[in-house]
């Protein structure tokens, strides 16, 4: 049987809860707005252009990423320290693909950085582009992306389900996590990242729950 630490090791992890997830409503909110018109960074060049005509929404989505990419991982923490024993299977198998996933997400966030310089410089953005497209295509990259989109959408999932389960967060916490997968996905299909900006403030609500019920656990 699993031995509890003490109690206050869980304040890091329940504030990591609180924080962490407000950086994907701000990333992806800098985003939608960038987007408004039109746009993306589905290639380098649109992903160059898109940088070069609102610098500042997108410097601060890649920041506001990474950010919330490194706080996310001793937030899943958290949230399998307030399972505990119960859900085990499934909460260490969605905590161990969101923690992986959002590991990856840093890498894929910081080469919005590069994208900011290039564009930013000016040059030869064809051959800017051209770089970008062959980092991302790369075979020795490619697992990066694939395992973020696992952890960010499937983990994602499966933490949410294993605390519903679990009955360690109201239904409507544990919905409001689960929300963020088929938002993200619906906003993909539609064309506009409002559908994830939705999604992120339903899984800070809920992750933010779980982090005050962890703290409570604390106290």
């Amino acid at each position: 049987m699993e031995t509890a630490p003490p109690p206050t090791r869980h304040v890091p992890l329940a504030l990591a809860l609180f924080t962490a997830p407000w950086g994907f409503v701000v990333a992806n909110a800098a985003y939608a707005w960038a987007t408004r018109d039109g746009g993306s960074d589905a290639t380098g060049a649109e992903a160059l252009a898109l940088t070069a005509a609102h610098p500042t929404e997108m410097r601060l989505a890649t920041v506001a990423a990474m950010l919330g990419s490194l706080l996310m991982v001793p937030a899943v923490l958290g949230a399998r320290r307030l399972l505990a024993d119960r859900s085990r299977r499934l909460g260490l198998l969605g905590a161990t693909l969101m923690a992986s996933g959002y590991i990856c997400y840093f890498a894929v966030a910081f080469a919005g950085i590069t994208v900011d310089v290039m564009a930013r410089r000016g040059g030869p953005l064809a051959d800017y582009a051209a770089v970008v497209d062959g980092a991302q295509s790369d075979p020795s990259a490619v697992w990066v992306f694939l395992l973020f989109v696992l952890g960010n959408l499937a983990g994602t999932l499966l933490l949410g389900l294993a605390l519903l389960r679990a009955r360690v967060v109201p239904f409507w916490a544990a919905a409001g996590i689960m929300a963020w997968p088929p938002l993200h996905v619906i906003g993909l299909v539609a064309g506009t990242e409002w559908f994830e900006v939705a999604g992120a403030l339903t899984q800070a609500v809920g992750l933010a729950v779980t982090g005050a019920r962890l703290a409570a656990a604390s106290r």
